[in-house]
């Protein structure tokens, strides 16, 4: 009995990466719980046994981005490096799958829209999770006499995350190039060296 909590576990990791790129082929409308579990290797019946609907799944994915892309800017921003350099790992690791969803999906806009329809709350709370990381590294950054911020570690925070999200739009071909700019004017504008 013990085994069936961790077996589920990875039962549902590869739903989540089997609906993931049934989103990305069909978009979240179209895609059909069908779809889904043809992806998975499994039957519909199946299927719901580990997911009510299309919108827990989606909720799921949401929950997964969020917890894997504060895994990823803890790492990043722990690494030692110039401030842009730390920023600009940081901001890509946040970014993680998002960019090849962008870049190779036609329905990347809608993949990135649906946390803000079925998963709000989870975005809400992810985000200031994510927030509180660069919150924290700012306000270490600033005590350590490498930055001198313009406000509040957690207004700086914001603000730079508010931005990132600002670029997320098309050509999504640009949207790397626009998070490793960002990065780098932040990091320098904010660096005690400045003149």
């Amino acid at each position: 009995m013990e085994d069936a909590a961790p077996h589920a576990d990875v039962k549902q990791k590869a739903i989540l990466k089997a609906a993931f790129g049934v989103f990305a082929q069909y978009g979240v409308r179209r895609a059909s719980m069908e779809d889904i579990a043809r992806a998975a290797g499994m039957s519909r019946p199946a299927l719901y046994q580990h997911f009510r609907n299309k919108d827990d799944i989606a909720r799921s994915l949401v929950q997964h981005y969020f917890d894997e892309a504060g895994q990823a800017v803890g790492r990043a921003l722990a690494e030692a490096g110039r401030p842009e350099q730390v920023l600009e790992r940081a901001l890509l690791a946040k970014a993680g799958q998002i960019k090849e969803v962008l870049l190779d999906s036609p329905h990347g806009m809608e993949l990135l829209e649906m946390g803000g329809t079925v998963a709000a709350d989870i975005v809400a709370e992810g985000t200031a999770r994510l927030v509180a990381l660069f919150a924290d590294w700012f306000a270490a950054e600033e005590r350590a006499g490498r930055l001198r911020l313009d406000g509040p570690p957690q207004q700086v925070a914001q603000t730079l995350l508010a931005a990132a999200e600002g670029t997320k739009r098309p050509p999504f071909a640009a949207y790397e190039g626009h998070l490793v700019r960002l990065a780098r004017m932040f990091g320098r504008g904010l660096s005690a060296d400045r003149a």
